[in-house]
C-alpha cells in the first residue's frame, strides 16, 4: 500500500527535492495516487513559485523535461507529409475524407478530414484525438463532434492513437506510445497548417481521456495550439493508465515533477476549457484542481480566459453535454458559427452527423498502405532515432 504524503502548505518545497518524494510513492508502472496525495502535491507545487518570473521558470523546466523524458530532445527532423487524401464523402453542411500522412519516413498517422461547405475565406484548424474508447476514432461521439466543428466553419481533423484504428504498424502498447503519440500530435498540426483554406493563427485541439491527454500534452510543447479542451483527463492524483500516457517519466524525472493539473496549466495565458465530471477521476477539479490552474492565469491577468466546465452527475466520456460546452468555447474562441448548429430552444443540433465506419477506413483491400511502410516497432524506433541525428546534424 502506498504510504500516505505529509506535506505542509506552510512549507517551502524545492523543485529538487519533490522528484525523489514522488518517486517514491507514484512507480510509473500504477501512475496513481490517493486524492489526499494528489491534493497536498499539488499544494506543494504551489509554493515552488509565487510570481510570474518563479513560474516561467518552473514551467520552462517542466516542457524541457516532458520532451527530454518523452525521447523527443531534441524534436526529430521533419519528414514530408506525403498526405493520401481519398474517399471524398459529401454531407450536409460539409465533407469527410479519408486521409493518411508520414510523421515518420514510412510511418503513418491515419484519420479522417472534416471541412466545412458553407462560408468563405481562412478556417480555423481543430485537432480531435480521440480516448480510449469503444470504436475509438469511429465512435459516434468522435464523428458527432468533428461534423460539428466542420459545420461551425471549422477544418476538424481526427486521427488515431498509435496501434488504434488503421495505426497498424504496431501495437498501442508498445514502450514507446508517449513518444510517438506526441510527435503524431505536432505533425497533425503541420498537416492543418499545409491545407490552404487553414488559418495558422486559429489552431485548437480537444479530446477526451487519452485524448484529453494529448490535448493538453500538444498544448503545453507546441506554441501554435491557440485554443485547448481537454476532456476528463485533467487530475493531481490520476496520469493515465495506458503506456501511451504515462509509460515514460513525463510526471517525474530527476529535475522535475508534475502532475496533468499543472501540464494543462502550462498552457496560460491562451484560452483553455477544462471539462471535468463527477464519476471518474477529474471529480475533484473545481475544489483541487482549477483553482491552481486559475491561479497561473491570474499571473498573466488572464483568468478570463480559462473555464472549467464541471458535470458532477455524468461520467467519463464525451457525452451530448460535454461536447456542447466545447462547441460554445470554441465558437467563442475560434470565431465559429454556433448560430448554424443551433435549435431554436438553444440546444445543438448534433443530428445526421454520423457515416458508416466502414467508409472512413483509410486502409482496405483497395487503398493498401503503401510498400514502403514501415514493418515493426524496430524499423519505427530507428526511422526516430535517424530522424533525431538529422536534427541534431542540422544544428537547428
Amino acid at each position: 500500500m502506498l504510504a500516505k504524503l505529509r506535506f505542509s502548505q506552510a512549507v517551502l518545497f524545492s523543485l529538487m527535492t519533490i522528484p525523489a518524494m514522488a518517486a517514491e510513492f507514484l512507480p510509473m508502472k500504477e501512475p496513481r495516487l490517493t486524492e489526499e496525495q494528489g491534493r497536498e502535491q499539488l499544494a506543494a507545487f504551489a509554493q515552488t513559485w509565487h510570481n510570474r518570473r518563479e513560474w516561467e521558470a518552473r514551467a520552462r523546466n517542466i516542457r524541457e523535461s516532458i520532451l527530454r523524458e518523452a525521447q523527443l530532445t531534441p524534436l526529430p527532423s521533419r519528414c514530408g507529409l506525403n498526405p493520401i487524401i481519398w474517399g471524398k464523402q459529401e454531407r450536409k453542411g460539409y465533407t469527410i475524407e479519408n486521409v493518411a500522412f508520414e510523421s515518420l519516413p514510412g510511418f503513418f498517422v491515419t484519420g479522417n478530414l472534416y471541412r466545412p461547405t458553407e462560408g468563405k475565406g481562412k478556417r480555423a484548424g481543430i485537432l480531435c484525438p480521440h480516448g480510449h474508447g469503444p470504436r475509438a476514432r469511429f465512435n459516434e461521439a468522435t464523428q458527432t463532434r468533428c461534423a460539428l466543428l466542420a459545420r461551425m466553419g471549422a477544418v476538424a481533423f481526427a486521427y488515431d492513437m498509435v496501434g488504434i484504428g488503421d495505426s497498424t504498424q504496431l501495437v498501442h502498447t508498445n514502450a514507446h506510445g508517449v513518444t510517438l503519440q506526441l510527435w503524431d500530435s505536432i505533425r497533425a498540426l503541420d498537416f492543418l497548417t499545409s491545407l490552404p483554406e487553414v488559418d495558422a493563427r486559429r489552431l485548437g485541439c480537444t479530446g477526451e481521456s487519452g485524448g484529453g491527454t494529448q490535448t493538453f500534452l500538444l498544448g503545453a510543447v507546441d506554441n501554435r495550439l491557440a485554443v485547448s479542451v481537454p476532456v476528463v483527463m485533467v487530475s493531481a492524483h490520476f496520469f493515465g493508465g495506458c503506456r501511451c500516457e504515462s509509460g515514460l517519466p513525463i510526471h517525474h524525472s530527476d529535475t522535475h515533477d508534475t502532475d496533468n493539473a499543472e501540464i494543462a496549466a502550462l498552457f496560460a495565458p491562451k484560452p483553455q476549457c477544462v471539462i471535468s465530471d463527477g464519476k471518474d477521476w477529474t471529480k475533484n477539479v473545481p475544489q483541487v484542481e482549477f483553482p491552481y490552474i486559475q491561479s497561473v492565469y491570474r499571473l498573466y491577468r488572464a483568468a478570463d480566459k480559462v473555464e472549467n466546465v464541471h458535470l458532477p452527475d455524468e461520467g467519463h466520456d464525451y457525452g451530448p453535454s460535454k461536447r456542447a460546452a466545447m462547441y460554445r468555447f470554441m465558437a467563442k474562441r475560434l470565431r465559429l458559427n454556433l448560430k448554424g448548429v443551433t435549435n431554436s430552444d438553444g440546444t445543438i443540433d448534433e443530428s445526421d452527423a454520423t457515416v458508416d465506419p466502414k467508409t472512413l477506413e483509410v486502409f482496405n483491400n483497395e487503398h493498401p498502405r503503401p510498400t514502403y511502410a514501415l514493418k515493426d516497432e524496430a524499423e519505427v524506433v530507428q526511422a526516430l532515432e535517424q530522424a533525431k541525428a538529422r536534427k541534431r546534424g542540422t544544428g537547428s
